[in-house]
């Protein structure tokens, strides 16, 4: 008997950020593996992506990577997670393409080459484990579901998906394999849960492709579409609306052109000759012969629209006769970000369009499709994943609907442990699991006391307090002076600044008068007074730093023995020029290094 576990290192109770690993005896299998775009309260974060520590310890058991799709929620993370794991990486030659694109932007794993293209004909024995795949419909091509035959049963993950029988070749479902499925025995079954908020049927693509087309048709200015850069279907469908109205397009952005060549290069998008021009070739034409295809940083659409909104983008500006045409579905996280964005872009004065307003666009299953995917598998257990807890409880509801008792459905959380014992799986021990943020070039040096600090610095600025004392003589030197940035205007608020100068001045003495003196106790004592202070005065509360400075007036050593004190004393600011000067002239190399630590310091 197989001993099974199923953890959750995103993608529950979350939008985006996928990843699974499925253990069976001594091999992980490890099921997409995605960011998340940051919400509103992860200040200056670029992205999310899953902690992974409780893998670090399990290493040796994980087998390989399994990919369902080239969206950011399924391969954002992969270039991380390969700084820690040289493993191999399963997927469809799309996906595969994609990831390789991902990949190689990252400079630390740009070289990593064990990558293997998968279909839904290929079966991979890993001893006690088969692992398969299925077609399923989402936006982009060659999207796979994952099936994991074990002794005990079948485990599926759906990945994103969608039934649309309008669905042309390289996005179609293969419904006979899922009914194959079901009737093999499904023992658990991962599902999609994003869309379980959607009751009507979802728009066909066949009739957004047609409308798309319609607005480009009566439209006379020039039009700025926004999109999802790894949305193929979508992409496919502006370019052949550009080229039945006669416009010219422009791709605007380094990622959906990268995208883009990848696409074509597989030939899963069909780019007609003379289609695609330049910015500056687009500024020699009528307005109404120019469509621009923007996205931002890793394809996220909505921050770049608020860029050019706002004047920040040189190359690129709105004017009074462009629509603005949004053919994304901004996720539920978004929705603030969404009207905000759209009140700046009426302020250009541009019209504007989201295709969300009129049809209902979703890549994900709706009520329905997911209802459907059920009477398919017939699992056994059920686990729905990929959003927020309301879509999981929504979509556990409709399991109980078709039947699936709602004692074999688990909303887990992330770093749940479900484990397959005595033929029965059951909530087992949790594991800490944990976001790691990715900001700029650092991979999870930034946590919740950072954050905490940004926030409060956000909305209260910082008030730093500068105080130099003489601790022989038991006195202050000089007076405190004060910076305050972000908390209140300072020249209309001298009598607060000199109140809290005074304040920070008796709390010093008083702490200098102490027998037993203590650099961290006076630190301290100097924040909570002058908080309590500052807050009793203007209801708020700033960062605040205390430097405390120490001198020696009557120092008899000239500089060149470190006592770890300042010395007033100019003969000492020469020698000590004088030490740097022969010390950096010892050799090249030695100057550098002290150079460097002197920085540090």
């Amino acid at each position: 008997m197989s001993k099974i576990k199923i953890i959750p290192f995103g993608g529950v109770r979350e939008n985006a950020k996928n990843m699974y690993a499925v253990e069976v005896n001594d091999q992980i299998f490890i099921l997409d593996c995605g960011l998340k775009y940051p919400e509103n309260e992860l200040m200056g974060i670029d992205v999310v992506i899953p902690d992974w520590e409780y893998l670090k310890k399990n290493s040796d058991k994980i087998v390989g990577v399994f990919l369902t799709h080239g969206h950011a929620d399924a391969i954002g993370a992969l270039p991380y997670f390969l700084m820690d794991f040289r493993v191999p990486v399963f997927g469809s030659k799309m996906t595969i393409a994609l990831a390789e694109l991902a990949v190689k932007n990252n400079k630390q794993v740009k070289k990593f080459n064990d990558y293997h293209v998968v279909d839904a004909n290929t079966e991979i024995d890993f001893d006690d484990v088969t692992v398969s795949f299925f077609p399923t419909t989402h936006t982009v091509p060659d999207t796979l579901g994952i099936v994991l035959e074990t002794d005990e049963g079948n485990i599926v993950y759906t990945g994103d998906f969608k039934f649309d029988p309008t669905a042309v070749d390289g996005y179609r479902t293969d419904l006979a394999r899922l009914a194959a499925l079901g009737r093999q025995g499904v023992l658990a079954l991962l599902s999609d849960s994003a869309g379980s908020a959607i009751t009507g049927v979802s728009t066909r693509e066949k009739d957004i492709g047609a409308y798309i087309s319609q607005t480009f048709l009566y439209t006379s200015g020039r039009i700025v579409v926004d999109s999802v850069a790894s949305n193929i279907m979508r992409i496919q469908q502006i370019l052949r609306a550009a080229e039945l109205t006669e416009r010219k397009v422009v791709v605007f952005g380094k990622d959906l052109e990268q995208i883009i060549e990848t696409a074509v290069k597989q030939h899963q998008l069909q780019v007609p000759k003379g289609l695609r021009i330049s910015l500056k070739e687009a500024n020699q034409l009528d307005p109404s012969q120019v469509v621009i295809l923007v996205t931002g940083r890793m394809g996220e659409p909505i921050k770049t629209l608020q860029q050019i909104a706002n004047g920040d983008e040189k190359h690129l500006k709105f004017t009074d006769n462009d629509l603005v045409f949004v053919t994304t579905t901004p996720s539920y996280a978004m929705e603030t970000e969404v009207q905000k964005t759209k009140d700046m872009l009426f302020r250009t004065g541009a019209d504007v369009k989201f295709i969300s307003d009129d049809l209902n666009p979703s890549g994900h299953a709706n009520q329905n499709d997911e209802q459907l995917m059920l009477n398919f598998m017939k699992p056994k257990y059920f686990i729905p994943v990929q959003g927020e807890y309301r879509l999981l409880a929504k979509h556990a509801e409709l399991a109980e609907e078709v039947g699936i008792p709602a004692d074999h459905i688990f909303i887990p959380a992330k770093g749940d442990v479900l484990s397959y014992e005595h033929g029965k799986f059951h909530l087992g021990e949790h594991l800490d699991v944990s976001n790691t943020m990715i900001d700029g070039i650092g991979v999870g040096d930034i946590g919740n006391i950072v954050l905490r600090d940004r926030r409060v610095l956000s909305e209260d600025g910082i008030f730093v307090v500068v105080a130099t004392i003489d601790r022989k003589k038991k006195k202050i030197v000089a007076k405190p002076q004060i910076t305050s940035r972000g908390f209140v205007f300072v020249k209309t608020n001298h009598k607060l600044m000199e109140q809290s100068a005074e304040l920070v001045e008796r709390v010093v003495q008083s702490n200098l008068d102490e027998k037993e003196f203590d650099w961290s106790h006076l630190k301290q004592d100097v924040r909570e007074k002058l908080n309590r202070f500052l807050f009793d005065h203007t209801k708020r509360h700033p960062v605040i730093l205390p430097v405390i400075m120490e001198i020696n007036q009557h120092a008899k050593h000239k500089g060149r023995k470190k006592t770890g004190k300042s010395v007033n004393n100019k003969q000492t600011e020469n020698d000590t020029k004088q030490h740097h000067r022969k010390h950096q002239h010892r050799g090249r190399g030695r100057g550098r290094k002290h150079q460097s630590n002197k920085n540090n310091e």
